[in-house]
């Protein structure tokens, strides 16, 4: 059995000092050693800036203090993303964080929503969503702990610098005793059952572990170049293969949501933070060009850029085993799906949370590898389909992209998924993952896919009744999320108050996905 007591970490960046700060917290104080080698040299990607709710968790589990890590980080509250274009040219939606509505008669929401516009109801899904609403006026408050409150069914995530984020864990890290190790690997060597067994540095210097974390990037320097683990290239779905970035002053007007602009071969981002906004265009090389890039991220700025372009190319998918032997691939070296909805991070997480639910405290067990690999594969799949939902149901005919994205072929999973929405608008359950119904319901009500048929537990329903008590509904959450304080006033106050303003709930699987 390969005994492990020594954790060698390959590369910094976001996910090398997540991994690092998590384990310094939850596993070096039974025992275990943790060293991380990064090059000075070897700048980051930081492309994405935006996370999802599920990180409050992992700063939850490390003790990290929610006022001093947004201080540290330029962070700013986020309910959501805004999608601007997907359906067609001057069309928004957002997708929240949060439930809408409530069930009725034992049936989910939508089902609801269906049969009272069929019956004459002229309101729109969003208005149903608390989240929606307080990101549409501008507004934040944590959410209300009362699970009987309206104010109690959205969550938040963060905006932030995901540079500075990364060196706020490396203090963290470090006071906790991870070793850094400033240098260059000049060689990978195995032993005789093809284990990592020692790095070779370009001083000369030797790290030998027992376990390896390859955080190296989309190098992928342990499991790729030296484990030579297979790659799953998810383009012919997921066609976007190039990103560029810039950030620029910050706005006037500091909001609660980012922004996510369909174009016309990809999308452009834009993330708010305290001290400047971040920018950037995700978009296909085969329907546009670099120089073209650049003049569609100039176009579409709404503050004048502060930083030069920052060029990406990259591909979509993932490793067909992000655990092999003795080294684990985290980041972006384990896989990719593109920063739309802010899964990178998440994914970073993820990893790290079943590397510590499996950690080999006994020695390396294959049974926990293929646990391991079998999860991470799921959570995958699921990103990935829903990922590419977004570009396949589209109704935009001024670019051959859209009209491609709208005709390719789509994996069978997310064709199921897709009729059993449009037949029935039921969205498959499953107890661990992103993207739960709700964020399933924002995203193809939004661009357009409304179901054919409601639940029959409503049958029997009468239809004014139903109408006049979803107006109630919708009069409530509008005056409640009225109600709420300005976003950038809010922000303010909190990070000056000495004493927290509410206590930061955990991120709730009823309301996006499990953390799990």
């Amino acid at each position: 059995m390969h005994l492990v007591k020594n954790i060698v970490i390959v590369g910094g960046g976001t996910a090398g000092w997540m991994t690092a700060a998590a384990l310094s917290k939850l596993v070096m104080p039974h025992g275990f050693q943790v060293t991380l080698i990064e090059s000075d040299k070897i700048g980051t990607v930081g492309v994405g800036e935006a996370t999802l709710p599920h990180l409050r968790y992992f700063n939850q589990l490390l003790g990290i203090d929610e006022k001093e890590f947004m201080q540290a980080t330029s962070a700013t509250f986020k309910l959501g993303i805004k999608l601007k274009n997907w359906k067609n040219l001057n069309q928004d939606y957002i997708h929240p964080f949060g439930d809408f509505g409530q069930s009725i008669q034992g049936a989910n929401f939508i089902h609801a929503w269906l049969k009272a516009t069929q019956a004459g109801l002229n309101s729109d899904i969003s208005d149903f969503s608390v989240g929606v609403q307080v990101a549409q006026n501008n507004k934040f408050k944590f959410p209300e702990s009362n699970p009987n409150s309206v104010l109690s069914s959205y969550s938040y995530a963060y905006h932030l610098d995901a540079g500075l984020y990364a060196k706020f864990l490396t203090d963290f890290s470090i006071e906790n005793g991870v070793k850094r190790i400033a240098g260059e690997i000049e060689k990978v060597e195995l032993n005789n059952q093809g284990d990592v067994f020692q790095l070779i540095l370009q001083s000369g210097e030797s790290i030998t572990g027992d376990l390896f974390i390859d955080c190296s990037g989309f190098r992928g320097l342990l499991i790729n170049q030296a484990l030579n683990v297979e790659f799953d290239n998810w383009q012919h779905w997921l066609p976007c293969d190039s990103a560029v970035a810039i950030a620029s002053e910050k706005t006037d007007e500091l909001l609660p949501y980012s922004t996510a602009t369909a174009k016309t071969a990809g999308w452009q981002w834009k993330i708010p933070l305290q001290t400047r906004v971040g920018n950037g265009l995700v978009y296909c090389s085969q329907y546009m060009n670099k120089g073209q890039a650049e003049d569609e991220v100039l176009a579409g700025l709404e503050s004048k850029p502060i930083s030069t372009f920052n060029h990406l190319n990259f591909k979509t998918g993932k490793r067909k085993q992000t655990w092999h032997k003795n080294v684990v691939a985290i980041g972006l070296s384990s896989g990719f799906l593109e920063p739309l909805e802010s899964t990178s991070i998440y994914l970073i997480q993820d990893s790290i949370e079943k590397l510590i639910e499996f950690f080999p405290h006994n020695g390396l067990l294959q049974v926990h590898i293929d646990e391991f690999n079998r999860l991470v594969d799921n959570e995958y799949l699921r990103i990935r389909d829903f990922l590419i939902m977004h570009y396949h149901v589209n109704q935009r005919s001024d670019s051959q992209f859209w009209l491609d994205m709208q005709n390719m072929a789509i994996p069978e999973s997310l064709e199921e998924k897709l009729t059993l929405f449009k037949k029935y608008a039921h969205v498959p359950y499953y107890g661990q993952g992103l993207f739960l119904e709700p964020s399933w319901v924002a995203v193809l009500v939004g661009q357009g896919m409304l179901p054919e048929n409601y639940s029959p537990k409503l049958t029997n329903l009468n239809q004014a009744d139903l109408i006049q008590m979803l107006e109630k509904m919708k009069d409530l959450i509008k005056q409640a999320s009225l109600s709420l304080p300005e976003h950038s006033d809010f922000l303010t106050n909190f990070l000056a108050n000495e004493n927290r303003l509410s206590n930061s709930k955990l991120a709730s699987k009823s309301l996006y996905g499990s953390r799990n």
